[in-house]
């Protein structure tokens, strides 16, 4: 028993006496951690630390950059751009305000003074005495008939008449100082003023026909004045509805209604904004 055990002892090569067991392996390292992307590290006396990102270059300007774009542009065309206006700059003009007696002429033209400085209303001359409460200069110029009677011989007048024994005209130098300033001119004349000024100026001069919303409302109007007894309502109803008739002789045409004074001004102005607007505008030589 004591032989065969010593005999197994023999065979078995690990149990051999003197010869010793075969070392154990060591266990693994565990890998260093990896830094998260992105992240430079740097080592130290203190163990690894972040690096950080050098800043990143200012943004160049844009004004810059289209400035050179620009400048490039001349110099593939070989030439520089002008920066003088593309459009002609638009002229002064002469606005004629006409119609019937009652239709608001003249408020229609003081709004539009209001509304627009660059605007000038031409005061007519005449040979009637001042009546009380009219300004020289304003209302109108007041001359004696020599005095217009040398102006009508020196053609110093745009257009005139005699209403009632009386001289009216209108001034030309008046108009050609404030043409000369870049004033619009403003004539406010009668039908029959109107007709004589298209048949001088034709087509240089921009001609509105102011009109009531109806005949009802112009009779209205005539008598709320309080100015005329009946037989001259008459007359005045009766020149109304010829002059009415003449309203074909005229541009445009705009409805003054009662209460709608604002809506009546816009739209002189919308008239006078489109007529600058045209590509072949009028040209006015007085």
């Amino acid at each position: 028993m004591t032989r065969r055990f010593s005999c197994a002892l023999a065979r078995a090569p690990s149990l051999v006496r003197g010869r010793p067991f075969p070392p154990r392996a060591a266990p693994a390292t565990p890998p260093a951690s990896r830094p998260p992307p992105g992240r430079l590290m740097s080592s130290s006396s203190a163990g690894w630390q972040h690096a950080s990102r050098p800043p990143p270059p200012p943004p160049s300007h844009p004004g810059a950059e289209k400035d050179q774009l620009f400048r490039g542009l001349e110099a593939a065309l070989g030439t520089t751009f002008s920066s003088e206006p593309l459009a002609p700059p638009p002229q002064p003009m002469i606005l004629v305000i006409s119609g019937p007696s009652g239709v608001g002429k003249d408020a229609v033209i003081k709004r539009l003074q209001e509304e627009r400085e660059e605007m000038h209303f031409v005061v007519t001359a005449t040979s009637r005495a001042k009546r009380p409460g009219e300004v020289d200069g304003k209302d109108y110029y007041f001359i004696t008939k020599e005095e217009f009677l040398t102006m009508i011989e020196r053609d110093e007048l745009l257009e005139y008449a005699l209403v009632y024994g009386e001289y009216k005209g209108i001034p030309k130098q008046q108009i050609r100082d404030y043409m000369a300033k870049g004033c619009d001119i403003v004539l406010r004349v009668d039908i029959q003023g109107a007709a004589t000024l298209r048949e001088i100026l034709g087509e240089s001069a921009i001609f509105i026909f102011l009109v009531a919303e109806s005949e009802e409302a112009l009779v209205k109007r005539l008598i709320h004045r309080k100015t005329e007894t009946s037989d001259m309502l008459l007359v005045r109803i009766a020149t109304a509805r010829e002059e009415v008739r003449r309203m074909q002789n005229f541009d445009y045409v705009v409805v003054n209604a009662e209460g709608k004074l604002e809506e009546a001004v816009k739209q002189v102005e919308s008239i006078i904004d489109a007529e600058k607007a045209k590509i072949h505008k009028r040209h006015v030589n007085i």
